[in-house]
């Protein structure tokens, strides 16, 4: 007995000190004082009963918002909302390119190392760095004085021996007269002869010495073997050259023309040969990084002889004039190789493309049958064909002349209302025959309705009665799931059949408009 107050006080005091705590911090200090907080709500004793008042009312209205249906949540059917703004294009016909993309490196035809041919002290440079040379050129000389005087040694020397043979062939002649008048042996005759073929030889060899040293006091002046762009010197002036060292004087790199390598898969290799191997010319167009800027146009001028079979490509030379110089050394460019031209081609941007679950379609506007006034739209599936940049060619489901929307296309469901903005207007053209999601005439619709009221309208009647008009396709989606089995079969079915890329989008109504109401 004495145990069970001794409990009660120890958990009553633990309330104490816990009450103290909460007032030294909220509300007056451990003295009892308030402090700034609680002095705060002493003036203004509504806060409590305000403050839980707003949390009570902020429960409340998100308990309703979760439990009421679609229409306080924004779920509207798309479109539902009026007339969209639509971006529109008008289908045309004409020719459209069939291009291969590729990578290429622009490779100079020449890229000369200029190398001193003779050794001796750089003396004189005639160009400067980065400088257009045209071929033979000069671009330094080499101290040319020991040159000049081994040439003028040579010169001498065949003058020399030149002055011997001449004297020599005289003394031919006289020994030829003496032995006519048998003054002199036929041996000092033999002597002689052999003495004239002797300086002869002596001759023969002074001029190729002085052929050489001509040659290398020529080399004495380093001239550009070709037509390009001086680089960064890599000598100094003063600096002591030697024949066949490593080390150029300059690199000239030709620049004009200029060619580009880049490789292919080796699929397209066929129909780069059909025209490549009777002689056409084939159009390569070389574009910067971002691909925005066309630097230059070529030719295809060779086809590598086999296929690489690590990368399962073809390597081709292109050229390009480079008149003004926009293809650098070794730059990395966007190639883009003109295979064909395809003729009377049916051709949209390629924004108008759309993509879903059961493939590739479009939004054709067309003006409403009932009011000629207002522009609708219906979903068709097409084929797509060659792409060139923003254009692609379609090969089925479009006609030329018909009205196909290029932006918003995201807000459209299939039948909606749509504005464009600037009035253009819309010619109607006949689909093309056997186009899925082409439209359906007045009484196709009636039909699709009837059918859907046969099967469906216990259910309507059960969910939807007296709705019409937009409210009919709210309860619709907000009662979906509750339908019977048959009538969502149906419901499926219809769209799949009547609703172009897949029905209409985020799982609406049939086509063909609501069922009565």
């Amino acid at each position: 007995m004495n145990d069970q107050p001794n409990r009660f006080d120890t958990a009553k005091d633990a309330a104490r000190r816990n009450f103290d705590e909460a007032r030294r911090r909220f509300g007056t200090g451990g003295d009892g004082e308030l402090n700034a907080y609680g002095r705060w709500r002493e003036r203004h004793p509504q806060f409590n009963k305000t403050i839980w008042t707003a949390i009570a009312l902020v429960l409340v209205g998100l308990f309703i918002w979760w439990l009421l249906p679609g229409k306080l949540k924004g779920d509207v059917p798309r479109g539902m909302g009026g007339p969209q703004p639509v971006g529109v294009a008008r289908v045309e016909k004409g020719p459209i390119d069939v291009t291969i993309n590729a990578l290429g490196t622009v490779t100079p035809l020449a890229t000369v190392s200029v190398r001193p041919q003779v050794s001796g002290q750089i003396v004189h440079f005639s160009f400067h760095e980065g400088q257009m040379v045209k071929a033979g050129e000069v671009l330094a000389e080499i101290d040319p004085r020991p040159f000049q005087a081994a040439l003028d040694q040579a010169n001498g020397q065949l003058a020399h021996d030149m002055a011997s043979l001449v004297n020599a062939r005289i003394e031919l002649k006289r020994q030829r007269a003496l032995l006519a008048a048998k003054a002199t042996s036929q041996q000092t005759l033999d002597n002689q002869v052999a003495t004239v073929k002797q300086d002869e030889g002596t001759v023969a060899s002074d001029v190729a010495n002085v052929k050489t040293a001509a040659i290398n006091l020529g080399y004495t002046k380093v001239s550009s073997p070709v037509a390009g762009r001086a680089g960064i010197r890599q000598v100094d002036l003063g600096n002591y050259v030697s024949a066949g060292q490593s080390t150029a004087i300059v690199v000239v790199t030709q620049l004009q023309p200029i060619s580009v390598l880049f490789t292919v898969p080796e699929d397209n290799i066929g129909a780069i040969m059909a025209r490549f191997g009777v002689g056409e010319a084939m159009q390569v167009d070389a574009y910067d990084k971002p691909q925005t800027t066309k630097l230059a146009t070529g030719r295809i001028s060779a086809v590598d002889s086999q296929i690489d079979t690590s990368t399962g490509t073809v390597k081709l030379r292109a050229m390009f004039d480079n008149e003004d110089g926009l293809l650098f050394p070794n730059q990395f460019v966007n190639v883009r190789l003109l295979v064909n031209t395809l003729q009377d081609q049916v051709v949209i941007p390629a924004a108008a493309i759309q993509r879903g679950a059961s493939g590739t379609f479009v939004f054709v506007v067309k003006n409403d049958e009932a009011d000629k006034a207002k522009k609708v739209v219906s979903m068709r599936v097409v084929t797509t064909g060659v792409q060139q940049g923003d254009r692609v060619a379609v090969t089925k489901g479009l006609n030329p002349g018909e009205t196909v929307v290029t932006d918003g296309a995201d807000r459209l469901r299939d039948g909606g209302e749509v504005t464009i903005p600037g009035g253009q207007t819309v010619v109607d053209v006949k689909a093309p025959a056997g186009a899925a999601g082409a439209g359906l005439s007045d009484a196709d619709k009636a039909a699709r309705r009837a059918k859907m009221m046969a099967v469906c309208g216990a259910d309507f009647k059960k969910y939807c009665d007296g709705l019409k008009g937009p409210e009919m396709f709210m309860c619709m989606r907000e009662h979906r799931n509750d339908f019977s089995d048959t009538c969502k079969a149906e419901m499926k079915k219809m769209r799949r059949s009547g609703g172009g890329a897949g029905g209409a989008p985020g799982g609406g109504p049939p086509p063909g408009g609501p069922p009565p109401g």
